[in-house]
């Protein structure tokens, strides 16, 4: 099978189940501008298609949808928010400019019927859908801007993956996608649990930047789901909650895999101690023997986890000054601030050499963990998000729980999380508190210096600003892990160049 988008496509709808679900297919397609113009004759299924689309945008099986034959127009709010529009009692195409079909785009979707009545009048370029009578079914043929066509391929490839997993008649319903090219989609099936299709293809390698490599490989970031796959079978083998995988397709980038739960660390907002402590404790559990640098895969191939070499972790801090610095302070970094910051953090870095090392799953925190009540013990806490793991230094996990990017955690709940996790290794045998706790406050700082420049970065560059409220916290976290001896030549650049503000130093 291949998704590629060919210029037109032809689906097969046998029965009205079949147009309900292409309704779906197509709605998890959808971006804001689109507009899907829907030919055919009275009683093609027009309107069938037209609903199920609408009720997957809102997330509502059971949503009204009335035909908009009197209205003209009517405006659900949704996932996208969609504007369904009714032409067949249009008197000329000059009254489509009435509609406010301009303004729907811009913020949402244009779904129109019997556009034949406006032919030159839609705004921009539509995604025409004409369909037609084949034998007791439906042939609709799809044409359209390139873009479209090949998003919309995409959904129908992931429905016939998801035919060949059994599950042709299960339900897609739009879950999130993350800040990097994944989606997620909940699957239901009557008889079935409930299950999460990812969808993740190949990572499109970025400018070459250093050494002849793009950021991704300089960082050792998953281009594939592959190492999702490796990983997250080691992880169930050394007893962690990681999702099953009940079908995969690794070159297309498609996983079908086991829904852990809807259950957070939060009640109202605020982080629930315990929780926490317990991941912390998953955590001691799952270091206490040491990790292979090669995983096993199906057949006889073997995935080798990339080293958290110093390559990476010098790339990863640099985004502080590429993005953080220059918005903190509306200066650029000359370069002789960048040869004394690149020399401060080498200093910190040298102190790693000897810091324990153990697979390091990198955003194990709140977004990526589910509470899990009714299981036991460890099984508690599920696992998701592992597929950019490397090998590095165990306490980095322990500060992505404990320094929360997602939640505030104040400094007596931090110090709680880190104790509870010092606490299970020091019952497991011998156990190097010290080195612990310099290397922890060591990746504490990398890490969140790392998150103060991709945090305005996907403000200034992804045009996403609500990552810009959850600076404060992040300058806490930096300021707080500073504040051990090992980071002094960092925290002199940082107090040199007035980085951070005074009330995170004080915090």
């Amino acid at each position: 099978m291949s998704p590629s988008a060919p210029a037109v496509l032809s689906v097969e709808a046998k029965n009205e189940e079949a147009m309900q679900r292409l309704g779906s297919d197509l709605a998890l397609a959808l971006g804001a501008g689109d507009l899907l113009a829907l030919k055919g004759d009275l009683g093609a299924g027009k309107t069938t298609l037209a609903r199920a689309l609408i009720r997957c945008l809102a997330n509502d099986p059971a949503l009204d949808v009335p035909s908009p034959t009197f209205t003209l127009v009517q405006d659900y709010e949704a996932r996208l928010p969609i504007l369904h529009v009714d032409l067949y009692r249009l008197d000329s195409a000059e009254e489509v400019d009435e509609l406010g079909l301009d303004e729907a785009l811009e913020r949402g979707v244009v779904l129109v019927e019997w556009p034949e009545r406006a032919e030159g009048a839609l705004p921009g370029t539509p995604i025409t859908l004409a369909i037609a009578h084949e034998g007791s079914g439906r042939r609709i043929t799809i044409k359209g801007p390139a873009p479209g066509i090949a998003r919309i391929a995409r959904s129908l490839f992931k429905r016939r993956f998801l035919a060949n997993a059994g599950q042709e008649t299960a339900q897609r319903h739009f879950l999130l996608g993350d800040a990097s090219t994944r989606a997620y989609e909940t699957i239901t099936d009557a008889g079935l649990p409930k299950r999460i299709l990812m969808d993740a293809p190949k990572r499109p390698d970025g400018p070459v930047i250093r050494d002849g490599k793009p950021y991704s490989q300089i960082a050792h970031l998953a281009e594939s789901v592959t190492p999702f796959v490796a990983v997250g079978n080691f992880l169930r083998e050394r007893g962690l909650a990681a999702p099953v995988i009940y079908s995969q397709d690794l070159d297309q980038g498609l996983l079908l895999i086991e829904h852990l739960g809807d259950g957070n660390f939060l009640d109202d907002g605020a982080p629930v101690g315990n929780r926490y402590k317990l991941a912390s404790e998953v955590l001691a559990h799952f270091h206490r023997k040491p990790a292979p640098s090669t995983l096993p895969m199906a057949g006889n191939e073997a995935y080798h986890l990339p080293a958290y070499d110093g390559d990476a972790l010098r790339i990863e801090v640099e985004l502080l000054l590429d993005w953080y610095l220059p918005f903190a302070t509306g200066e650029k970094a000359s370069s002789a601030v960048r040869e004394q910051y690149e020399a401060a953090w080498s200093r910190v870095f040298d102190v790693l050499d000897g810091a324990e090392k153990h697979l390091v799953i990198r955003d194990y925190h709140s977004p990526n963990l589910i509470w899990r009540p009714e299981e036991d013990g460890l099984a508690k806490i599920g696992v998701i998000d592992f597929q950019d793991a490397v090998i590095g230094p165990a306490a980095y996990d322990v500060a992505s729980l404990a320094m929360d990017a997602r939640v505030t955690i104040g400094a007596s709940l931090e110090k709680q999380i880190v104790e509870a996790y010092i606490a299970a290794r020091l019952a497991q045998g011998p156990f190097d508190r010290v080195a612990f706790e310099r290397a922890y406050a060591i990746m504490a700082a990398q890490r969140n210096a790392k998150i103060l420049g991709i945090f305005v970065r996907l403000d200034r560059r992804d045009g996403k600003p609500n990552y810009l409220r959850h600076l404060p916290r992040i300058r806490d976290y930096f300021a707080r892990a500073l504040a051990h001896p090992a980071l002094e030549p960092v925290r002199h650049f940082v107090d040199e160049h007035r980085i951070l503000p005074e009330e995170a130093h004080a915090g």
